[in-house]
């Protein structure tokens, strides 16, 4: 996404700003006051997958969203670390440079595996995490889908392919595909990101590196209270895989949820904000 010529009608646009932490130039939304919460989005999201729940956070909180490396508006400046470990420390060496101290760190999907990378390395107490992806693909799909992914991602032409060829009909069959409906400007929205290449090449590159074979085996030594949030409608990721994680945790506190898919916090930010303010008290 182009700086700052997409940014006037972006959600939250006026409390964004570029911060330079080495070797990424990020795009950060900071509004509120109180305890900080981080907002970490999914794999070719942005922060605009918070547009629902950032404002309503950020009447009793200090709320920052920020966008991964080389998707929504941040600038990738090292292309070889957008794997889980590395978006990890690449989110922690800014948190130290701009003292941000999450009192919880809230991921969806991916986010959620690398707020849980990041509460394993001691970088917060409490993580909630909403349909949270903490489990590689099984069976065939388990090597084919990484294989594909690296081959499209060293391709240069595969992110321009595809986002020369992204229409309204093919993102909204892809919404509907992970089990959510979102009205016409959530859709648009994410057009705009599918037919950004830069967007789409570091979906990719984060694809093509991601593995959660590591923190999958050190979920136990994780200290940080854990709540899952699982819609029951989510076809992008099995609502089994919380459940599977959190006999693994320590603190793990598992929540379902009904009649909604993988974006819950965009279909219905109300009732995900209201649980996530239930999971904060209860910390």
């Amino acid at each position: 996404m182009k700086w700052p010529d997409d940014l006037a009608d972006w959600p939250m646009a006026d409390v964004s700003r570029k911060v330079l932490c080495r070797p990424h130039r990020w795009h950060v939304q900071d509004a509120g006051t109180g305890d900080t919460i981080l907002l970490i989005h999914g794999a070719g999201g942005a922060t605009q997958s918070w547009r629902g729940i950032f404002p309503l956070l950020a009447q009793t909180h200090r709320v920052i969203a920020i966008d991964l490396p080389g998707q929504g508006f941040t600038e990738i400046g090292a292309r070889g670390r957008c794997g889980l470990r590395h978006m990890a420390e690449d989110i922690a060496a800014l948190m130290d440079q701009e003292n941000i101290q999450p009192k919880a760190i809230i991921g969806h999907s991916a986010g959620a595996a690398i707020a849980l990378q990041l509460a394993l390395m001691g970088r917060c107490d409490h993580v909630i995490g909403i349909n949270a992806a903490l489990s590689n693909f099984r069976g065939m799909a388990g090597w084919l889908f990484p294989i594909m992914a690296k081959a499209l991602a060293i391709n240069p032409l595969s992110a321009r392919l595809f986002s020369a060829t992204s229409r309204p009909s093919s993102v909204g069959n892809l919404i509907k595909g992970t089990g959510s409906k979102l009205d016409a400007a959530g859709q648009d929205l994410y057009l705009r990101l599918t037919r950004d290449t830069t967007h789409v090449d570091a979906t990719l590159a984060m694809m093509s590196q991601w593995s959660l074979d590591r923190l999958s085996e050190q979920l136990s030594m994780i200290s940080a209270r854990v709540d899952l949030i699982v819609a029951d409608g989510d076809q992008a990721v099995p609502p089994s895989s919380s459940g599977d994680a959190i006999k693994h945790l320590r603190n793990g506190y598992l929540h379902p949820i009904k009649s909604l898919g993988h974006l819950a916090h965009e279909e219905d930010p109300d009732q995900i904000f209201a649980l996530i303010e239930r999971c904060l008290q209860a910390a």
